[in-house]
């Protein structure tokens, strides 16, 4: 029985991943940042299908909650074999964590870098597989070292895609930093998912609402992700970005070696590791 961890996996997309995989007989370990909400989504899904669910809660908005979320991870997992970055951050407004960092930074890039890290052991010795859920706007994405981290830069739509490129830009260097010591990495956009990301309030999120009618369902979405998370035909492919369930080549602006250099080194320093680390 595989182990399969999704982060946040009480709602949307994580949601139905956790589902789909529970229904072909994994064990999933389910990611949430507020356990109430988590034990109401493992209510859900107990019972559903042959596999096994249980819940991790962990607060991905700060370095203290990942570092709590990466222990209670491996207390819970003693064997990981494929960890789904899915937790993500659509805000309206510019708020600072207790680090003094902008929140979609630090949920949609600096928590699936530290993770990576944090977990690094346990994916060596399960030969894991990462997926990471991005989003097919990163191509909109602006990244800024200096203004970026603290939501200087800030702005309503441009944040999200922002953080998600950056993300993004790191892929092929932990491909690169795993070759030949066992786990892989692969990134995916699911399509436009009709999930509660990015709500708005007033007019603007009632326009919203009825725009995401059209949108594709969360468990459309989940086929993709778990396709990555599980097809044997993927076994050794690495740093590679799917949309949806095709190999496609990234934009340049997700090519910068440059920046991602930036990034790799800045992610470090903020989350407190070692060159080594």
């Amino acid at each position: 029985m595989k182990t399969v961890v999704v982060t946040g996996g009480n709602r949307g997309i994580g949601h139905a991943v956790a589902r789909e995989l529970a229904l072909r007989g994994c064990r999933v370990v389910l990611h949430a940042r507020d356990r109430a909400r988590g034990e109401r989504a493992l209510d859900e899904l107990r019972g559903v299908g042959p596999g096994e669910v249980s819940l991790v809660a962990g607060d991905l908005s700060t370095k203290r909650g990942i570092r709590a979320t990466a222990d209670a991870i491996l207390a819970a997992c003693p064997r990981i074999d494929v960890l789904i970055h899915n937790a993500g951050l659509w805000p309206s407004e510019r708020i600072l964590n207790e680090d003094g960092l902008e929140m979609a930074f630090v949920v949609n890039h600096l928590a699936p870098f530290l993770l990576n890290h944090l977990l690094e052991a346990r994916l060596v010795e399960g030969r894991s597989r990462v997926v990471q859920v991005s989003a097919g706007l990163y191509v909109k994405g602006r990244p800024d070292l200096e203004k970026t981290p603290t939501g200087k830069d800030f702005h309503p739509l441009g944040t999200y895609p922002t953080t998600k490129l950056c993300n993004l830009l790191l892929v092929p260097r932990f491909a690169a930093r795993w070759r030949d010591r066992g786990p892989t990495i692969l990134a995916l956009h699911p399509g436009v998912i009709r999930t509660g990301l990015g709500d708005r309030k007033g007019m603007l999120g009632r326009l919203l609402r009825v725009v995401k009618r059209l949108w594709k369902s969360p468990a459309e979405g989940a086929q993709p992700v778990v396709k990555l998370a599980l097809d044997p035909a993927l076994e050794g492919a690495t740093g590679k970005y799917h949309h949806l369930d095709v190999e496609t080549p990234l934009h340049p602006v997700a090519q910068n070696e440059a920046l991602a250099a930036g990034l790799w080194a800045q992610a470090q320093r903020l989350s407190g590791l070692d060159e080594a680390g």
